[in-house]
């Protein structure tokens, strides 16, 4: 069978009936080793109580002394060699040797519930047989007989044993109907998750699974449910983020497109064509800059990138990116001043040139006129903390919380040649190095970058 729930079946029923088959083996072996003995041994006992009780007693009727032990529950076989009689139940198979007679005749015991054939307890110790008998001799009004006897087995099985026959029956079928009732009750839940799955696997997201329980299934379903709404979370953000991507290059390709057609009169006086030109070639910026940033993030996104750690000098880096917008800051009429400890760090220089040409030039397209930007570097014990600060036109609480979003801008101030991934990239390339970003900004006060990075060993 396919399904779990007919294998639990299957395998149910193999243990019961392995189970069974164990045990059986097990009664056999404590049969032949211990009980068999002690058997022969304790009806070898009642043979020679009856025996010393008729050579004694000499009971004047000895056929009707033996039919009563055959009424209370024996089956009797006495001979003289010349004359056989039966009392009690009757045995199935009648055959004896001629010389187990003689022999118990002759005065020997005879042992043949010890000495039967080496084969199930159930054969052995049930088994209706002359040959499975004690035998031992006695004399009676100066005759030698032979008294082979057994317990009668049918008699033995009363009331009671009828009873807990029955009740081990019941138990038994029970246990098996209790056993498929569970088993039904523990696939039900994995069924419908395995439906769910079914359904998210063609993006049905909104799939509720009303499994409600304490076990290692129920942590399953709540674990299931929490990857469903993850799922949805990052199917929304991924066409959110196609939406926007397709819009970002469809805007200045339309520019693009627009100002060329522009272009392409011949009544255009120089001067608008020197304008048109410029803001094509802004938009060409533009676009090239998104497409980087792009793939950028893809790169980041990857779980298996490996970042490049060597040692390089951080001070130096930033210091270099200050002298790279040197000319920007002067046109801005900015005044920028920085303190650096000479610091040597362990990480991706590459990646790490992104946070800082992102963070300067923020400082630097949303300062004021003739407003000022404050770099420091500091080493402490266990971090390096970076200190990016302007006092530029800042952002309201709402809009801080949302800066670290793919494609966010606050407004159209805030738009100047921007794509909305710069701070995104800067907030995973900090913590792809293990370190931490903090933003503070207030309207018209500024914004104030903080970073901290901790020390690779």
């Amino acid at each position: 069978m396919k399904t779990l729930y007919g294998k639990f079946v299957i395998i149910t029923m193999l243990v019961m009936v392995g189970s069974m088959g164990i045990g059986f083996l097990a009664t056999n072996t404590y049969y032949h080793q211990v009980v068999k003995a002690k058997n022969d041994a304790k009806n070898v006992k009642i043979a020679q109580d009856i025996v010393n009780y008729i050579e004694t007693a000499k009971p004047q009727d000895l056929d009707n002394y033996l039919a009563t032990l055959g009424d209370i529950g024996y089956q009797i076989y006495v001979t003289t060699g010349d004359e056989a009689r039966f009392f009690g139940g009757q045995y199935r198979d009648k055959t004896l040797p001629q010389s187990v007679i003689e022999d118990v005749l002759g005065g020997e015991i005879y042992h043949g519930m010890r000495d039967f054939p080496k084969e199930t307890f159930v054969t052995g110790f049930f088994a209706n047989e002359l040959i499975n008998t004690i035998g031992v001799p006695f004399r009676y009004n100066d005759q030698s007989y032979a008294l082979f006897i057994r317990p009668d087995i049918r008699l033995l099985f009363s009331e009671v044993h009828t009873i807990l026959a029955g009740l081990i029956l019941v138990m038994t079928i029970l246990s098996l109907l209790a056993m498929l009732l569970f088993a039904r009750a523990l696939i039900r839940p994995i069924t419908k998750l395995t439906a769910a799955t079914h359904q998210l696997a063609h993006e049905k997201f909104d799939t509720a699974l009303d499994i409600e329980r304490a076990d290692e299934i129920g942590q399953l379903a709540t674990s299931f449910t929490i990857m469903t709404e993850k799922l949805q979370e990052n199917d929304r953000i991924r066409k959110e983020f196609i939406s926007n991507v397709s819009h970002d290059f469809q805007s200045p390709l339309l520019n693009i497109q627009g100002y060329v057609d522009l272009l392409k009169n011949p009544q255009l006086l120089e001067q608008e064509r020197q304008e048109y030109a410029t803001i094509i070639e802004l938009e060409t910026k533009r676009l090239s800059t998104l497409t980087k940033q792009l793939l950028l993030l893809t790169s980041l996104d990857q779980s298996t990138r490996i970042m490049t750690q060597q040692p390089y000098r951080l001070d130096e880096q930033l210091k270099e990116t200050i002298r790279k917008y040197r000319w920007q800051i002067e046109e801005a009429q900015l005044q920028l001043s920085y303190k650096m400890e000479q610091i040597i760090y362990k990480g991706d220089a590459e990646l790490l040139q992104n946070v800082w040409d992102n963070l300067l030039t923020n400082a630097i397209k949303y300062n004021k006129e003739h407003g000022q930007i404050d770099i420091r570097l500091l080493e402490k014990t266990n971090s390096i903390d970076i200190f990016i600060e302007d006092n530029g036109i800042g952002m309201t609480s709402e809009q801080l919380s949302k800066v670290y979003e793919r494609f966010y801008r606050a407004d159209t101030s805030r738009t100047r040649q921007g794509t909305g991934l710069g701070l995104a990239i800067v907030k995973q390339i900090i913590e792809l190095h293990g370190g931490t970003i903090q933003m503070e900004s207030a309207i018209n006060a500024g914004t104030k970058v903080t970073i901290h990075l901790p020390k690779l060993l």
